[in-house]
């Protein structure tokens, strides 16, 4: 199965099943929230999105591959555990860098609002 077939099932069932299989051990992964190197802190990343929010999707409106780069745009939304559940959502789009062995090896997603804005959305 190639990388692209992959992703789209990946994102279709976030953040339930990943295949990181598909990332390198040291995988550089930036948001504007935070940034680190490894996959284990990935995957611990994608663990805390699974436990603490509630009923997340992650929708792919697009996704490209141009030799070693490939694009997604995307939209990420859940309920915050907090008393009045708002849901919360982010549009997106990520840039995924890839080795010679078709491993990811750079993950940067960029927000289409401030994180600010995020934090606004729990009060509305």
């Amino acid at each position: 199965m190639d990388i692209i077939t992959i992703l789209r099932s990946d994102y279709a069932k976030f953040p339930i099943d990943q295949s990181y299989q598909i990332y390198a051990e040291d995988v550089y992964f930036q948001d504007p929230l935070t940034n680190f190197r490894g996959l284990k802190r990935y995957q611990k990343t994608i663990e805390f999105i699974r436990t603490w929010f509630k009923d997340p999707r992650l929708e792919l409106y697009d996704i490209d591959r141009v030799e070693q780069l490939i694009t997604t745009r995307w939209s990420l939304s859940w309920n915050t555990p907090l008393p009045w559940y708002p849901r919360i959502e982010i549009t997106g789009r990520s840039e995924m860098l890839l080795n010679d062995l078709e491993l990811i090896i750079s993950h940067i997603d960029y927000w289409d609002c401030a994180p600010i804005d995020v934090l606004k959305q729990h009060f509305n």
